[in-house]
């Protein structure tokens, strides 16, 4: 018998840039990553609620890893370079140079990050206009958006920055330009972050009332007047100069990007779930909502027809899968929220020092001492008296209420590792509790939704993943490469190169389902009154607010 010689494996390069750190993958046609890396990257908080950064750090850090992971691979094998990154503002002058946009005029400081706030005033005045425009942002503009940050910048950096300003970048776009020296956009971010609408384009009226007609004149050169979807080719490839800087080949297939979340998305939401017994077989990817879960939180979900979700943006049309419209929930402080809650606790030197001695994580170490105290109770049970709303950095979805604080009821004296454990409990159950409150809103307004996917950091930790399951009463679907966002930039670059005749059938061949973690519905009852406690805590924030107010 002869053996049938199997084609060279093709491979492709994902690149990755969340908030604190970038990391790139090389992945096979199969969805398998055979090499990652990672690096820091810094961020600067000159003030409360500014947050900076450093487009040559991330682009030099970018190359880094990417040296690193394609080193050993046979260079002729990797077909196409695909890039995700935060939705951060990135501006340079005419001759793409850094920009400060800061008060300090420090130019390397040109990034003014997703989850900075300054621009509330901005915003506030945008949504004021009632611009139709609005309508698909869940009709209120986030402060996290582009458009109050461009306001912001012209009304507090006139002469120093908008003046000089040659153009302005999403971030993931602002990789893609240094990748192949073409200023083309891509569709996922002008839409979901700047207003920019798939059929109409710009619309000249919104930025004229909001006081930003300059953008208008120069046909919006600065912003992108070139527009490409998801996974296209862009220019000609890797230049001499960036193929050089990454280690890569001139000339390989460089796709428009995405932003962070929505790679998240494109890496498990269209995964084959044969044999899995889930209520979303046989079902249209519409029955699903892949929920990308680090420092943030972001819930996607796709229709065939738009839906406008009150407090949740889009529909956005083709921004993450080819032909369907998206809609996207978010938590601004999520894994961020966990860390601030544990490292901020009295007993956080005593966990550090026994995880330690005990070699795991802090959280690891922590979900070992729940399941320790919990006697004969589900561990979920022991926040009975314990209650938290998360939302320490305001309120993205479906509230859209940046000034809502965080609140705990039910603290005590107590200040040992068993309180420490608890509130950390209850921090991720509320957490899974606004996962539902989302949900809801969704389901409410015409999404049919009976399945979580989940990827991103917290998707490691179990307790994060069997909350979700039981408060939402979805079954949670993990996937089988926990890189999930490496793996959908991997498959833009997949899809740029040529080797798929579709975004929709490089997700189903690269997706791959790893474990489901089914809700215990014995506990429902629980979780039923736990959610009950969690939208009375926003109503009385609400109400003592009204009556300070009143002073």
């Amino acid at each position: 018998m002869h053996s049938k010689k199997q084609p060279p494996v093709k491979y492709y390069v994902g690149i990755d840039v969340g908030s604190a750190s970038v990391r790139a993958a090389v992945v096979d046609e199969r969805g398998t990553v055979v090499a990652h890396a990672d690096q820091p990257i810094q961020i600067w908080e000159p003030q409360p609620d500014h947050y900076e950064q450093s487009s040559a750090d991330i682009w030099a850090a970018c190359c880094s890893v990417t040296k690193k992971v394609v080193c050993g691979v046979d260079a002729s094998r990797i077909r196409g370079v695909g890039f995700d990154a935060t939705c951060s503002l990135v501006v340079v002058d005419k001759q793409f140079q850094p920009l400060a946009v800061n008060c300090e005029g420090q130019n390397h400081r040109n990034v003014i990050m997703w989850m900075d706030h300054r621009a509330v005033s901005q915003v506030e005045r945008i949504n004021a206009t009632q611009h139709k425009v609005l309508s698909y942002v869940g009709g209120v503009m986030s402060v996290e958006m582009q458009p109050p940050k461009l306001l912001w910048i012209k009304e507090n950096l006139e002469e120093s920055c908008w003046k000089k300003a040659g153009y302005f970048f999403d971030l993931p776009d602002f990789l893609s330009w240094k990748a192949t020296g073409v200023t083309a956009r891509s569709l996922c971010t002008v839409v979901c972050k700047w207003t920019y609408t798939s059929d109409g384009g710009w619309d000249d009226s919104f930025w004229k009332m909001i006081g930003l007609e300059d953008l208008v004149k120069d046909k919006y050169e600065k912003i992108g007047n070139h527009v490409l979807s998801p996974g296209e080719s862009v220019g000609k490839g890797l230049t001499p100069e960036a193929a050089k800087d990454l280690g890569l080949p001139e000339g390989i297939a460089v796709a428009a990007s995405l932003i962070d979340a929505h790679a998240g998305g494109l890496g498990v939401i269209g995964a084959d779930v044969k044999g899995h017994n889930l209520p979303c077989e046989n079902q249209p990817i519409t029955s699903r909502v892949a929920m990308i879960c680090g420092t943030s939180s972001c819930h996607m979900g796709v229709s065939e027809t738009p839906i406008f979700v009150p407090g949740v943006w889009g529909p956005y049309f083709s921004a993450m899968v080819p032909g369907l419209w998206l809609n996207e929930g978010g938590q601004s402080a999520t894994g961020k929220l966990i860390d601030h809650v544990v490292r901020g606790h009295v007993a956080f030197p005593e966990l550090q020092s026994k995880a330690a001695a005990s070699a795991h994580s802090i959280y690891t170490y922590l979900n070992s001492h729940l399941d320790l105290i919990k006697k004969s109770l589900p561990v979920g049970f022991l926040t009975v008296d314990l209650h938290v709303w998360p939302d320490f950095h305001g309120n993205r979805s479906p509230l859209t209420d940046l000034t809502l604080k965080g609140m705990v009821v039910g603290l005590t004296l107590s200040r040992g590792l068993d309180e420490l454990a608890l509130i950390y409990l209850a921090t991720i159950q509320a957490i899974a509790l606004g996962t539902r409150h989302i949900l809801e809103a969704m389901e409410a307004a015409g999404h049919h939704i009976n399945t979580l996917f989940l990827c991103g950091g917290l998707s490691k930790n179990p307790l994060f993943v069997q909350m979700h399951a039981d408060i939402t009463g979805k079954p949670v679907v993990l996937s089988e490469e926990v890189e999930s966002v490496l793996v959908g930039a991997a498959i833009l670059g997949a899809c740029a190169s040529g080797d798929f005749a579709s975004i929709q059938e490089a997700m189903a061949k690269m997706g791959k389902i790893g474990r489901v973690v089914q809700p215990n519905h014995e506990h429902k009852r629980f979780y039923d009154k736990k959610y009950e406690v969690f939208l009375k805590l926003v109503e009385h924030q609400r109400e003592y607010r009204s009556i300070m107010n009143s002073f």
